[in-house]
């Protein structure tokens, strides 16, 4: 298809010269004497090149050049003169024109200026198509896209971008890190080991911590910027929200974990259950269990997945410490409070302020201690020791307790109000007996740390070693489970942990745990049952559990009268 050209010049003769050597060569022309006739023209159709006198009698090919720009018309203009002036062809240049013809004007030079003109309009058009595309892609892709420079400058952010990592427009020229507060950084550090290597980066499924997007979780993507001479001029970043199917996914199976909690059965999945409702709301929130059953950790997983989680997390073990050093650790203390107070000090309530406090043991705590922390959490304010002015404090507060409380407060040592205060939810953690299915996850998740703090190679354990700790008591519960496997890595020459790695106290309860009893008991009817609901009454499995051949397990279920229901 030929190009359209618009010739503008008072001159006949070279209005007919121009016109003549540009339709030899292919070209549709159109004329016009003045600037009036010039306008009327682009009004009517559509140009590709435009060769205007810069003298067009009351107007000028400059005045023409500015209403074109103005318009926005897609084609190029060169002006032509006689009279060459350099302040007149930096005008027409600033505004746009492509060339400027002095006169006269050859054929050839007529004809070089018009391919060179309409070759470079088709680049420009070629190059807004290419930029319009991407442009679009850019807009439509469900993923964040940010560019960054080499100094780390934001180049440019689409509307994902904003959705997903809280990217503005006015963020463009501004450093990324001023994308990445309150946040994990990742992407951040992701992004500089691109800038530094050069090379692309991939961080899969992680939560990124945004604060404003609590438990959102995503996928990352960095990979070099080139221009279009392969040069390297910084790095592309890719944000995938990889929230719902994590969450769909998680549904799907029974979780095997919970930040460190590691569990996947009943039990533990009504826990996680829980503590998820719990991470977010600053709720006083008490933690019962056995010793060893992990309190420590659900207040971890409390802190860490919700929104104070940029917040201190301050511990404190009540039942380590006398009356008089716990207060002074709770609350602080003013100089010259009593004997040793030389200056002043701020409380454990103080340093956990927008964060949490962690309460152990809170069952040992003296009646004083009780009075003064029923204030805290009535009126959430603190009085150091030997102060009476009252200090605001803004905590979440979590206990824990191994001890029987209802009883301490029946028996008057441990003040009802201060016990409902504390119990606003409780989180029961049950002992590592009534949820065996979980042992070999724990042994596993042990196995796997002990062989890298220890640099070791131990595969797993025995199946009688498994047999025993799947009807083993565990009094001292998942702490106890640990420190035996500790115990038999250190023992263990080779890859699998025999009984004979065992401690040897725990190796003599190994008869009377394991081996079957001749006659009934309330733990052998215990210990079978147990068996049966671990290998979901199945009962050959049940049997190898136990050690015993399945004709005896039969027979004990009859004699013992041991039913599902």
């Amino acid at each position: 298809m030929s190009a359209n050209i618009l010739v503008i010049d008072d001159e006949e003769s070279l209005r007919f010269t121009f016109e003549t050597f540009l339709t030899e060569d292919g070209y549709d022309v159109t004329t016009a004497e003045n600037y009036d006739q010039a306008l009327a023209s682009l009004e009517e159709g559509k140009f590709d090149l435009v060769f205007s006198d810069i003298l067009l009698g009351g107007k000028t090919g400059i005045d023409l050049l500015r209403e074109i720009t103005k318009r926005k018309l897609p084609c190029a203009v060169v002006m032509v003169t006689g009279f060459p002036n350099v302040e007149t062809a930096a005008e027409a240049v600033r505004l746009g024109a492509f060339d400027y013809l002095p006169k006269p004007v050859t054929q050839e030079a007529l004809l070089r200026v018009a391919r060179m003109a309409l070759r470079y309009l088709q680049l420009q058009k070629e190059k807004k198509a290419y930029q319009a595309n991407l442009e679009a892609v850019f807009r439509s892709v469900r993923d964040a896209i940010i560019t960054v420079d080499q100094e780390l400058t934001v180049l440019a952010g689409n509307a994902s971008a904003t959705a997903i990592c809280g990217f503005a427009p006015s963020m463009v020229g501004q450093k990324f890190s001023a994308l990445c507060r309150g946040c994990s950084r990742k992407c951040l550090e992701a992004l500089r080991a691109t800038l530094e290597k050069k090379s692309a980066v991939e961080l899969d499924r992680f939560e990124c911590c945004h604060p404003d997007r609590p438990q959102q979780v995503v996928t990352i993507n960095t990979s070099p910027l080139l221009d279009s001479h392969g040069e390297f001029t910084g790095a592309v970043l890719v944000v995938r929200d990889e929230t719902r199917l994590h969450v769909l996914e998680r549904d799907l199976r029974e979780r095997t974990r919970f930040h460190h909690i590691i569990g996947s059965s009943h039990r533990m999945q009504e826990v996680y259950g829980l503590l998820e409702k719990l991470a977010d709301v600053p709720t006083t929130t008490l933690i019962i269990g056995e010793s060893g059953t992990g309190k420590e950790l659900v207040v971890d997983a409390l802190h860490s997945q919700g929104e104070r989680r940029h917040g201190p997390l301050i511990k404190v073990n009540c039942a380590g410490l006398s009356e008089n050093l716990l207060e002074s650790e709770l609350f602080g203390h003013v100089r010259g409070a009593f004997t040793g107070a030389i200056k002043d000090k701020a409380g454990r309530f103080l340093m956990a302020s927008g964060g949490t406090i962690f309460l152990d043991e809170i069952g040992d705590i003296s009646p004083k201690m009780q009075t003064r922390l029923l204030r805290v959490l009535q009126e959430k304010v603190i009085e150091r020791v030997g102060d009476t002015r009252p200090i605001k404090v803004d905590i979440r507060v979590v206990a824990a307790t191994n001890q029987d409380l209802v009883n301490k407060v029946k028996n008057g040592e441990f003040r009802e109000d201060l016990f409902y205060r504390l119990k606003v939810v409780t989180v029961e953690l049950p002992p590592l007996r009534e949820r065996s299915p979980d042992i070999p996850l724990l042994v596993k998740h042990f196995i796997d740390r002990f062989n890298r703090r220890l640099n070791r190679q131990i595969s797993g354990i025995s199946e009688e070693v498994r047999s025993f700790f799947m009807i083993y008591h565990w009094p001292g519960n998942v702490r106890e489970l640990e420190h035996i496997l500790e115990h038999a890595f250190i023992l263990c020459p080779h890859t699998v942990i025999a009984m004979e790695h065992l401690p040897p106290d725990l190796r003599r309860n190994v008869i009377a745990e394991v081996s079957p009893p001749s006659f009934a008991t309330d733990n052998d009817v215990q210990a079978i049952r147990q068996a049966l609901e671990t290998t979901d009454w199945n009962k050959a499995k049940a049997a190898r559990l136990l050690g015993m051949s399945r004709r005896t397990i039969y027979r004990k279920i009859n004699e013992y009268q041991i039913t599902k229901d």
